[in-house]
């Protein structure tokens, strides 16, 4: 593992549960502001997807994005973490 992609790993850690983040949002993070293609990349590559929530991570649109399991599980994932949020704060 790269670097830069240990750098993105736990730069998504970091989003908070029911937030999402642009990728761009997440490269310029990353000190690499240009490099939005490149997180999609190594965000597809997720050894771990249910502990490192790639699924927060959308594109500049605010739609899904592509995910390992789909974009139907990425936007339900995204919806249940609101509720869960929702309920406890």
């Amino acid at each position: 593992m790269t670097p830069f992609a240990k750098k993105v790993y736990k730069i998504v850690l970091s989003i908070p549960l029911g937030e999402v983040r642009t990728y761009k949002w997440v490269a310029g993070r990353a000190g690499r502001p240009k490099a939005a293609r490149a997180v999609g990349t190594i965000l597809k590559n997720n050894p771990y997807p249910l502990i490192i929530p790639c699924h927060r991570v959308v594109n500049s649109g605010g739609r899904p994005g592509g995910y390992i399991f789909g974009s139907k599980a990425k936007q339900s994932l995204l919806n249940l973490e609101r509720q869960i949020k929702d309920l406890v704060i």
